[in-house]
């Protein structure tokens, strides 16, 4: 009798066990808290779950440089990256130390990232390069390691400059969250506010709605191309109403993309059930988690080449009608 309980028993609690083998659990590195990385990441993993129940992603705070060492140590195996500097992770070249060679990815093109330089309405000055290189400037620019404050080093070095000369120099070089940076912007604690956001970015949006304003400043042409020539950024804009009352026109910028990192270890069928979801979502759906994501296209995405498709996004997106070199 004891042993046709224990046989009972055993046999009631199989289907709990292959329930909890067959749940897949993940870590999202997103970015920082407030930011449009966060956000999509957390729109984007409730609507994996919603039609994949086996998937559970749970977001957590990152940065676009740190990410890609976070996946390729496989600390977080999924994880948001910037397509120029994945692809420098994938070949160890600067600001990376060792090539990461275990990082895969599920496409690019995902979100477009655009580069934003505003500035107070009492100052004088509209142009980046007179800005950036005059004593006792004051900015904002998120944390240390970040992609935009990396790229704001890239351009104060082609300027000349950089933020230990601007502290120098008598000016502040203020590092924090967004939201920090745009609490200090608000408040007087500096004057610009540099930081890389898929438009419409909310603390830019808040910013134009609050007690004070300010006006988006134009990345001048030459600066444009030295990011280009030398770091594979590409050209952007903010289209003339995208901030109303920051604006009164299209503001040329310099522009990132999105990519999802994968680390190689991350199952072929989770990979391709995510994928899957992502292609079958494309339009609407992901418009409406955000709004930078409606120009996403598969067939554009597979394209990328600065990391290797996982095979598992290989085979959803080949199921797609896509085809995948």
């Amino acid at each position: 009798m004891l042993t046709r309980r224990l046989l009972a028993g055993t046999a009631l609690a199989l289907p709990a066990l292959r329930l909890a083998r067959a749940q897949q659990s993940l870590e999202w590195v997103a970015g920082s808290l407030g930011g449009g990385w966060y956000t999509m990441a957390a729109g984007l993993s409730a609507l994996i779950k919603d039609e994949n129940p086996d998937i559970q992603i749970r977001v957590t705070p990152g940065g676009g440089l740190a990410n890609a060492t976070r996946v390729n140590r496989n600390q977080s195996p999924m994880g948001w990256g910037i397509d120029a500097f994945a692809a420098s992770a994938r070949r160890g070249e600067d600001p990376y130390k060792e090539a990461h060679t275990a990082l895969r990815c599920l496409g690019s093109g995902y979100s477009p990232t655009e580069h934003h330089f505003l500035r107070a309405p009492t100052t004088p000055d509209a142009d980046m390069r007179a800005i950036l290189t005059k004593p006792g400037v004051k900015v904002g620019v998120p944390q240390r390691s970040s992609t935009d404050e990396m790229t704001l080093q890239r351009i104060l070095r082609y300027l000349g400059t950089s933020p230990e000369k601007i502290r120098a120099d008598g000016g502040t070089y203020l590092n924090g969250s967004y939201a920090d940076i745009a609490a200090a912007y608000t408040d007087g604690q500096v004057d610009y506010l540099y930081a890389a956001l898929a438009k419409p970015a909310a603390i830019f949006t808040e910013i134009a709605q609050g007690r004070r304003s300010g006006a988006l400043v134009a990345f001048p042409a030459d600066i444009r191309k030295h990011l280009i020539d030398q770091y594979a950024y590409a050209e952007g804009e903010l289209p003339a109403g995208t901030y109303p009352t920051l604006q009164s026109g299209p503001v040329p910028v310099t522009l990132m993309d999105s990519v999802i990192l994968v680390h190689e270890s991350v199952p072929d069928d989770i990979a391709y059930k995510i994928t899957k979801t992502l292609i079958r979502n494309r339009g609407q759906r992901l418009v409406a988690i955000h709004a930078s994501m409606g120009a996403w296209d598969p067939a554009t995405s597979v394209k990328y080449q600065g990391l290797p498709l996982h095979p598992g996004a290989i085979k959803a997106f080949r199921e797609a009608g896509i085809a995948v070199g």
